[in-house]
Order: structure tokens, then C-alpha cells, then sequence
């Protein structure tokens, strides 16, 4: 599981040929348990910011009903091998255990798979958050 450090973000401080990268996460939650994935969540964020996971903000579809049973967070590394490296040391960590075994119930799979959508992506060069 992946979560929390809030940053301080200037778009003039950083360069959009930079190294940085944003990996949006979408989890996918079996019917009427989208709820308790984020109170998880909300326990691992400290944990996820201890390790360097540098969370921009979790959100909950609050429209839509297709996408009622879905977590949503941004995470931001400087750079890929960061952002290996930090996934890596939480996971690590003995303490992430709790929270992915309660998620795991909860969490919708599909040909055996839990359904997490996951994509690096790195800012453009207009873009405000760089």
C-alpha cells in the first residue's frame, strides 16, 4: 500500500525536464467498501510519509455512482528509481503488514488480480505543477 507527506509545491522551483513524477493510484473496491479503504488509508498515510511517500492528496468520487466503489491519491517521487526505492522500503517495513492485510479483502479482483490501476506520469511543460 502506498501514502502520506504533504509537500510545498512552487511551479517555478522546478524545471519540466526534470526527473520528477506523479504515479496516480486508483484502487477498485469490492461493492460498498470504498468507505473503509479509505479509513485503511488514512492510518498507512503516516506510515507512507515515514518512508518518503510523498502523497499529494487522496480523493472519493462523490458524483458519479460508477465510480462510487473507488479510492483515488497522487504520490510524487523525484524520480522513478525514487519512487521504486521508497515503494520498496515501505513494504519492507513490518509495520505496512496491518494495513495490507485488511485491504486485501476489501479490494476488488479480477482473473485472480486486485484491481489497482497504476501510471507514472511526468508533468508537461505548461503544466502549473511541474
Amino acid at each position: 500500500m502506498k501514502m502520506n507527506h504533504k509537500p510545498t509545491l512552487h511551479a517555478n522551483q522546478v524545471r519540466a525536464d526534470s526527473n520528477r513524477v506523479f504515479e496516480l493510484m486508483i484502487y477498485h473496491t469490492v461493492p460498498g467498501k470504498a468507505e473503509a479503504l479509505e479509513g485503511i488509508f488514512r492510518d498507512d498515510s503516516k506510515l507512507m510519509a515515514q518512508h518518503g511517500v510523498n502523497v499529494i492528496g487522496f480523493w472519493v468520487p462523490n458524483e458519479n455512482p460508477d465510480w462510487k466503489d473507488t479510492f483515488v491519491y497522487v504520490v510524487d517521487f523525484p524520480s522513478r528509481e525514487e519512487a521504486k526505492k521508497r515503494w520498496h522500503e515501505l513494504h519492507a517495513d513490518p509495520a505496512s503488514r496491518p494495513y495490507v492485510d485488511a485491504a486485501k479483502p476489501i479490494l476488488e479482483k479480477v482473473d485472480g488480480k486486485y484491481r489497482v490501476d497504476e501510471v507514472y506520469m511526468r508533468p508537461t511543460d505548461f503544466s502549473a505543477m511541474k
